[in-house]
């Protein structure tokens, strides 16, 4: 079985700069393979795959032009990683499946660098390190949390917020030993109000409406504006007058952005890691969500900012994930099921609810939360997808 983990590492200073060096070359592959298509198709109306693109940068870009040289500095093997995910881009995008690829900016995009396993002592895991090819030995921040045994097929070097992380697939003997389901299914309803809402009555309140996070919000937005302010003021220098000390402030302000970011990205998936536990811990003989239209609510300016925050997707993915592992029954119900509309008692339906009706009233006499109404009827679902 194939499981993927994701640990912090502490590199060294020269380590730090080859990281650095790979992460800038495999950014500017990929942004000029982008641009190289761009021009050849309004050429000669074709497309470069990635493959010929990478045997024409070896055989005839770089011998030609000696000052990009420093292309074979790097492994070769996250350039060509760099090309193959401009590759696959562009194929999601002639499938209709994604927009045109976007070029990739320094600050803005996580770049990875990707290192396949080329020998037998590449990737070699220990409890308190891990080798990396062309890197070397590299320490991990954590001990223990990967196994020593394990058997590593490749991993991927990141760099986010001032800290760095790697990525890695391992091949692990045992599986996870799990007892059969012991409990009755279980309907979760995801909305913005509350996080989730599960059919037993349990009730997982929204983690962006807690002091911690709000604090932290307004925290970011200040840094934000300083920063903002700071480019501003770079403008009106003249260029005489814009040193290297101007820009070294503006990248310390960056990094404090960054870290605001990844401080809050890292408390919603932690309450999204634990939330899919507590469901996966009970046991149940299945689990049913709904198919929520994300990118649909994303286009509506007044909701697309909390729907983001909630990671919809993300949950999702794990939930489905764990379950799998766990030998539950992940079920999916379409997104046109009329979950909040349905009595969970006899079954009626209500074409006239309103957003803003959070309980439900039926004339059978049943009175009851809205989205606690929802799930229940997710739970007792006849008609659905296993995912």
């Amino acid at each position: 079985m194939k499981r993927a983990y994701k640990i912090e590492i502490k590199p060294t200073a020269e380590q730090k700069v080859k990281i650095h060096q790979t992460i800038g070359v495999c950014r500017f592959i990929y942004n000029f393979y982008i641009a190289h298509n761009k021009e050849v198709y309004e050429l000669e109306k074709r497309f470069v795959s990635g493959m010929d693109f990478s045997k024409w940068i070896n055989n005839e870009f770089i011998p030609s032009n000696p000052d990009h040289a420093w292309i074979k500095d790097v492994s070769s093997k996250a350039v060509k990683q760099a090309i193959m995910n401009g590759d696959k881009a562009f194929t999601k995008f002639f499938k209709g499946e994604a927009g045109f690829p976007k070029f990739k900016k320094k600050n803005k995009q996580l770049v990875k660098a990707y290192f396949p396993k080329n020998n037998k002592t590449d990737w070699t895991l220990e409890r308190h390190r891990v080798k990396i090819p062309t890197l070397g030995w590299m320490r991990l921040k954590e001990f223990g949390y990967i196994p020593a045994d394990s058997i590593v097929t490749s991993g991927t070097v990141s760099q986010k917020a001032d800290r760095y992380y790697v990525s890695i697939l391992v091949e692990e003997d045992t599986p996870i030993n799990c007892s059969k389901p012991h409990t009755e299914g279980i309907g979760v309803d995801l909305g913005l109000k509350d996080f989730a809402v599960y059919s037993n009555g349990v009730v997982k309140k929204n983690i962006n409406k807690t002091a911690r996070v709000k604090k932290l919000e307004k925290k970011l937005r200040r840094e934000q504006r300083r920063l903002s302010r700071k480019y501003e003021s770079l403008k009106k220098l003249k260029k005489s007058e814009k040193g290297d000390a101007t820009r070294r402030n503006i990248q310390k302000q960056i990094t404090k952005v960054q870290k605001l970011h990844q401080r809050l990205g890292s408390i919603r998936t932690d309450y999204i890691n634990k939330t899919v536990y507590e469901i996966v811990k009970q046991k149940p003989s299945f689990i049913t969500i709904e198919d929520l239209n994300v990118s649909g609510m994303m286009k509506n300016r007044h909701l697309a900012k909390a729907v983001q925050k909630q990671k919809f997707y993300e949950f999702k993915m794990k939930l489905v994930s764990k379950a799998s592992i766990y030998g539950i029954e992940a079920r999916v119900v379409d997104r046109w099921y009329p979950s909040s509309k349905t009595c969970s008692a006899c079954g009626a339906h209500k074409k006239d609810l309103k957003l803003s009706e959070r309980t439900y009233k039926c004339a059978c006499g049943l009175v009851i939360d809205r989205d606690l109404n929802a799930s229940i009827n997710l739970a007792n679902a006849k008609e659905y997808k296993i995912a």
